[in-house]
């Protein structure tokens, strides 16, 4: 009987409520008075950017899979993982501190003009960028392309679908760095696809590429080179050949992670 009366109780408080709720709804709101300005409307926030380049992870047995480490510990793993995926072969042209946060600031200067040498994952070319000829026939010697010859290796020894699938499974942690990095409302997969994008966007020239050089730095002759974005000029300087190789990976890697292989 107790419990019976304590419902009755409980379901009378609630109808009460939801009744003086109910009644509060129709009466008119007064207007202020006229010497007492309307109370200025609060701004709403303004919505997060779409994602466009959604990064479906693959279903998995939850239990069967590690939890992912920290940002800060996540270098061992990850290049662990890396090299199983090179058939054991040893990553000695990767930096090996701070990976994943070297692989997003990469990215995301990519296509802008300049790229700080500071954040690239991967060690330096080796050998003098290789030129031919002085003053208005100063270019870039045909054998500068054999400077990235270890650089080509690595890259022919890349399966995409399981590069790929290491991405996919940090991405969690990608993603946090991005937003570390500034970006706290954006998508680092589609920061990615833009890259790609860029670099598959890079023009693969034939002749002889024409340089000058104001200072220490060598820079193109042709201001249109010049101002195309860090990415482009990289895979210019490769060379053609090069360029048509990364090219044909970037397009497997982009279909993976975006559903399209990209402009051809």
């Amino acid at each position: 009987m107790q419990k019976k009366t304590l419902g009755m109780a409980l379901a009378a408080i609630l109808l009460a409520g939801g009744l003086a709720a109910y009644f509060s709804q129709l009466k008119p709101i007064p207007e202020p008075p006229p010497d007492m300005p309307a109370p200025a409307a609060v701004p709403m926030p303004p919505p997060a950017p779409a994602i466009r380049h959604p990064l479906n992870a693959p279903a998995a047995d939850a239990s069967a899979v590690a939890p992912l480490p920290e940002l800060e510990q996540s270098d061992a793993p990850l290049l662990k993982a890396l090299g199983r995926m090179l058939g054991g072969r040893p990553l000695a042209l990767v930096l090996t501190d701070g990976v994943i946060r070297r692989i997003v600031a990469t990215v995301d200067n990519l296509p802008r003009r300049h790229l700080p040498a500071a954040v690239i994952p991967l060690k330096s070319v080796p050998k003098v960028f290789a030129t031919t000829g002085k003053g208005d026939s100063l270019a870039i010697s045909s054998r500068n392309a054999a400077r990235y010859a270890r650089h080509m290796k690595l890259l022919r020894a890349v399966d995409a679908t399981k590069l790929v699938a290491i991405y996919v499974r940090y991405y969690p942690l990608f993603q946090r760095a991005y937003e570390e990095l500034g970006y706290p409302k954006a998508y680092f997969n589609d920061r990615l696809v833009d890259a790609i994008d860029d670099l598959l966007a890079a023009p693969e020239l034939a002749g002889p590429i024409k340089l000058e050089q104001p200072g220490v730095l060598y820079e193109y002759a042709e201001s249109a080179l010049e101002s195309r974005s860090a990415g482009q000029k990289i895979m210019i300087r490769m060379g053609r050949g090069n360029a048509s190789e990364i090219k044909a990976k970037l397009r497997e890697i982009r279909k993976l992670v975006s559903g399209s292989s990209g402009p051809s």
